[in-house]
């Protein structure tokens, strides 16, 4: 198998770096822009996200962008992509996924997710440890469930949306694009583009209402 350039050394590179080697994929290295960063568990740091058109000069035709920021994600996505790399699906091979599902360019699935029959998972979206995206849900490109999160059936999650770690959102529901769910939280109605709530159920969090 061919070896896997990884964007990002942060925590969630920790997770997509033992998914890719759970799946048999060698991971090649790391770039990372903060200069506090290095090695994570045995990949070397090569350089800076600049250096992506110089690695792919020396052989390295895929990528996989650690990076939960769902902006960031996708920023880094466009540079890999215009850099000459693709960028394969990682999924876990712990993770259960519908063979009815289907899964676009760059999905990140981690390991004990479900994923249920006829759900659609956009470009870049990441379905992280534990979640769950039931029957017929919708995730839009970039769109982001954190840990142990929950959508119930037939949920859209709009572009670059966060559901966060343990929040539950009602079946049939629509969360905006750029929406933010507070961890724990327990949405039971629509949530509108660029929302942020939180608390059960969930409200506007303070100050943003």
């Amino acid at each position: 198998m061919k070896p896997v350039l990884v964007i990002g050394a942060g925590g969630h590179a920790l997770v997509v770096i033992e998914a890719l080697r759970a799946m048999g994929r060698p991971v090649a290295g790391l770039l990372d822009d903060r200069p506090d960063a290095g090695p994570l568990l045995g990949c070397p740091l090569l350089g800076r996200q600049d250096d992506l058109a110089r690695l792919r000069g020396s052989g390295l035709a895929e990528a996989a962008i650690a990076i939960g920021d769902n902006a960031t994600r996708l920023r880094l996505a466009e540079a890999c992509r215009a850099a000459g790399y693709a960028l394969p699906p990682v999924l876990h091979p712990a993770a259960f996924l519908s063979p009815s599902a289907s899964l676009a360019e760059g999905v990140q699935v981690m390991a004990r997710a479900v994923v249920g029959p006829l759900a659609v998972l956009g470009r870049l979206a990441l379905v992280n440890t534990g979640a769950i995206v039931e029957h017929q849900c919708r995730l839009a490109e970039g769109a982001h469930l954190g840990p142990g999160a929950v959508l119930c059936g037939g949920v859209t999650l709009g572009a670059r949306a966060l559901v966060a770690a343990g929040a539950v959102v009602r079946p049939g529901l629509v969360v905006g694009a750029d929406a933010l769910v507070a961890p724990g939280a327990a949405v039971a109605a629509q949530v509108a583009e660029g929302a942020r709530l939180g608390g059960v159920p969930a409200r506007p969090l303070p100050g943003t209402a």
